[in-house]
């Protein structure tokens, strides 16, 4: 690469033991491809080649963990890093034409995804509000495997009820100790203190929506209403074309935070006399149960976001 050349974009594919980088400067014969190791050795190596070229976008995919310390480690080098959903990046591809698919064409396709895309750049997490991730994520984890066995039991023989009960049982002590360890760490930070109580002022809003919307999704009160409910995936997107009228649809977003809107609101469609009014009155136009969860849980989402926006409790007369 030519020296002085500006570094518009900068493609990392992630694997378990390596990284393949794509150097693009928005010229397609004036472009690097190399790999390092995905350890710490390598990483050091990686952050030392960029900041030479300092590159105006780091673009990575969310590879299921093994991104984590890169991004950290490019993090704290003050590159600018950003990660992006794999599904974009591949839907990318196949609109440009790059069908062909090894680590080192990925990484060039992340590049130019980052290049024409230019996806925003948002401050990453700080070591505190990795650990509230970490710690939410797990507890989901738990959940689910907690879900799993108690459906394995339904349909077990009696002979092995009791090592089920006894995971179970286990399971569930697991997860207490990590709501344990969740409050602590949210009443320890005066700002997720006051969010967490701005957002349990809410009839229907739990610990766990509570907690899972300061972990999962920091933007919240720094966004539209219109951004907020796209970003969780509960906006309805329109589905027509020529004479085709289609039903709306919502999809993407945050798949964790909306399972965890969706029993928020499942039970709060019961208490909270807001929601309880929107769902019953779409209910009566003739919508399914469905589309009027659905739309509770984004009028739900939107009186949240605006709560913490504006640093305001829950009124009901406000909200109608």
């Amino acid at each position: 690469m030519r020296e002085g050349t500006k570094v518009k974009s900068v493609g990392i594919d992630v694997s378990k033991d390596r990284l393949d980088v794509a150097v693009r400067t928005g010229e397609e014969l004036n472009k690097e491809v190399f790999s390092v190791a995905n350890d710490d050795r390598g990483r050091q190596e990686l952050v030392k080649r960029l900041k030479k070229v300092a590159p105006e976008r780091i673009v990575l995919e969310a590879s299921g963990g093994y991104e984590t310390l890169v991004v950290q480690a490019l993090a704290s080098a003050k590159l600018p890093v950003v990660v992006v959903n794999a599904r974009q990046v591949r839907q990318f591809a196949q609109a440009t034409g790059r069908l062909a698919k090894t680590d080192r064409i990925d990484a060039d396709v992340i590049a130019h995804f980052g290049e024409a895309v230019q996806p925003a750049i948002r401050p990453l997490p700080d070591d505190a509000h990795r650990q509230l991730e970490a710690l939410v994520s797990r507890r989901r984890q738990l959940v689910e495997m907690r879900a799993d066995e108690l459906k394995r039991k339904q349909t077990a023989p009696p002979v092995v009820h009791p090592n089920l009960d006894a995971v179970i049982e286990f399971l569930t002590k697991q997860i207490d100790d990590i709501d344990g360890d969740l409050q602590v760490l949210v009443r320890s930070s005066p700002a997720w203190r006051e969010a967490d109580d701005l957002l349990q002022s809410v009839p229907g809003v739990g610990p766990v929506l509570a907690i899972t919307l300061t972990a999962l999704l920091p933007e919240l009160g720094t966004l539209s209403r219109k951004q907020i409910a796209a970003l969780v995936g509960v906006a309805p997107f329109n589905n027509e074309s020529g004479k085709r009228d289609g039903k709306r649809t919502i999809w993407g977003g945050r798949a964790p935070v909306r399972a965890v809107l969706y029993m928020a609101a499942l039970a709060a469609r019961r208490c909270n006399t807001m929601l309880k009014a929107v769902y019953e009155r779409l209910v009566d136009r003739g919508k399914t149960q469905k589309v009027a969860l659905v739309a509770c849980m984004r009028k739900l989402l939107v009186a949240l976001n605006a709560m913490v926006r504006d640093r305001r409790a829950w009124d009901p007369q406000l909200a109608g």
